[in-house]
């Protein structure tokens, strides 16, 4: 459809990508890939006007993709949500805290999310694009 706006969804889980898809396809065009590289890879083709992006992945995990795509010019304006199961939990994993304050992420969301919620916060970052 024209004048839909496109979101890519990032996240190795193949249901909550499904779930996150039928829920944002209700206003949005979607894209998706299944780990960090196949994202940032992804982003840089099909330029998305925003991105939701998990953080625990393979091959790339969603805070290095992130500072990627914020550090290339071609990618750095798309706003990006980070949606994680770590959440609560940074102190004990390999994810410390501060490595999700320097990247440049617009919003962050837990999981288990909901998909409504999902759908708001998405629009809201792009609208503020």
């Amino acid at each position: 459809m024209e004048g839909r706006r496109k979101v890519l969804v990032i996240d190795d889980e193949p249901d909550l990508v499904e779930m996150i898809r039928m829920a944002l396809e209700r206003q949005f065009d979607v894209v998706t890939a299944y780990n960090g590289k196949e994202g940032v890879d992804k982003a840089r083709s099909e330029k998305p006007d925003a991105i939701v992006l998990d953080i625990m992945m393979p091959e790339k995990d969603g805070f290095t993709a992130c500072r990627e795509l914020k550090e290339d010019s071609g990618t750095s304006s798309i706003p990006v949500l980070i949606l994680t199961g770590v959440g609560e939990h940074f102190g004990r994993t390999k994810y410390a805290k501060a490595s999700g304050m320097d990247i440049e992420a617009e919003d962050f969301i837990s999981k288990p999310v909901d998909p409504n919620e999902l759908l708001r916060r998405v629009a809201a970052i792009i609208k503020k694009d």
